[in-house]
């Protein structure tokens, strides 16, 4: 993992952040890990996903505003 686990989210880079989401889901599906370390890791990873959403909603508000669009009534995609 190149973050250490103690990172803290709000200040990850979005590719910071999705990386470590993907391996937090690995080493789920992989099992193995305890009761308490995988209730860790969902939690850690429901705030990763979180993190991403909120750069994904950052960059399409940016698209949105060179375009002068607006997503909230703008129904073609």
């Amino acid at each position: 993992m190149s973050e250490a686990p103690n990172t803290d989210i709000a200040q990850m880079s979005y590719e910071q952040a999705r990386e470590e989401l993907v391996l937090a889901v690995s080493r789920l599906e992989a099992g193995g890990a305890t009761l308490e370390q995988s209730l860790a890791l969902w939690e850690r990873g429901e705030a990763l996903a979180a993190r991403c959403e909120s750069w994904l909603r950052g960059a399409q508000a940016r698209l949105d505003a060179a375009r002068g669009t607006d997503t909230d009534t703008d129904t073609e995609q």
